[in-house]
């Protein structure tokens, strides 16, 4: 790397730890409120599978779970397009079951997509995919923060990281 070059990543990484905390600080307050006294609640998050199940007596007690949830990915900086609905059921003893795919890298489509984005914006930068991340080098540092602007700005399925900033 020229001395004169700057970079980033772009990854969709998720610190597991902060997900885990706000998954616990959701349940507390949870068990704590009035409206779910002695009905069935629960969060299930699995990070070896990499889900998170939100079972509950109706699909409005999820929803309202699922606000609280919300609310402290939110405080601890966690992109809601971490959670990826794949299903709603019926589950067991008449409850409602929703699972949701963790999602912590750019999947092959959607890399392509950032990459051309780039790209069609004229900067001097290469955008080079290396697996799970996408590194973005090049002299004008200012290009650099146009184009974590721009992304920023795109409604993507993955929650961008930019990280590596030198």
């Amino acid at each position: 790397m020229a001395a004169k070059e700057h970079q980033f990543d772009i990854s969709a990484k998720l610190d597991m730890q902060e997900m885990k905390n706000a998954v616990i600080q959701a349940q507390k307050e949870i068990d704590n409120r009035y409206d779910f006294k002695g009905i069935s609640k629960e969060i299930d998050l699995n990070i070896g599978a990499k889900t998170l199940i939100l079972v509950s007596s109706s699909d409005n007690k999820i929803d309202a779970m699922m606000d609280i949830l919300i609310s402290k990915m939110n405080k601890r900086e966690i992109s809601i397009n971490s959670l990826e609905e794949i299903k709603k059921e019926d589950s067991s003893g008449g409850n409602r079951k929703y699972t949701f795919k963790i999602v912590d890298s750019i999947e092959k489509d959607e890399a392509k997509k950032i990459q051309t984005e780039i790209k069609n914006l004229k900067l001097k930068v290469t955008a080079v995919n290396q697996g799970d991340e996408i590194r973005v080098t090049g002299k004008n540092i200012d290009d650099l923060q146009t184009i974590m602007k721009h992304l920023r700005s795109l409604e993507l399925k993955a929650p961008l990281v930019f990280d590596n900033f030198r």
